[in-house]
């Protein structure tokens, strides 16, 4: 954890701050993520959690890309796709979308309470490996 929180400090210090036609992330709840789920086929799902936190609980179709890895695989990453990104209570995730945004990605949706939420609401999770 805490090598995490040190990456994400670097990554805000070396960063540029946005420009002026940076992305503003969309923070939704629960129910809101799940309708836009079912409205978007093409919703790219980001965890960026850490795989030990992927293999407890997950949302179907997912990918991992844990946050201390995310500079180095912003590649993997669609600009021609929106991207909802989560994490365990939605801390990891802002600062993941926040930067996404830096970057250039141009629809982004951050799950305010995270899987926490998510699961608490009552939405389905998966668990185990993928």
């Amino acid at each position: 954890m805490r090598r995490q929180l040190f990456s994400l400090f670097f990554l805000l210090m070396v960063l540029p701050p946005f420009p002026a036609d940076a992305a503003v992330a969309q923070n939704l709840n629960p129910r809101e993520a799940f309708t836009i789920l079912g409205q978007r086929s093409d919703l790219y799902l980001l965890d960026v959690r850490s795989p030990g936190e992927y293999q407890l609980a997950r949302l179907e179709g997912a990918r991992l890309i844990p946050i201390d890895q995310l500079s180095r695989r912003i590649a993997e990453l669609p600009k021609d796709r929106p991207i909802l990104v989560y994490c365990a209570v939605g801390s990891r995730s802002a600062q993941a979308v926040n930067y996404l945004a830096r970057q250039g990605f141009p629809e982004l949706y951050n799950l305010r309470g995270g899987i926490y939420a998510w699961a608490q609401s009552g939405y389905p999770v998966l668990q185990g490996g993928p």
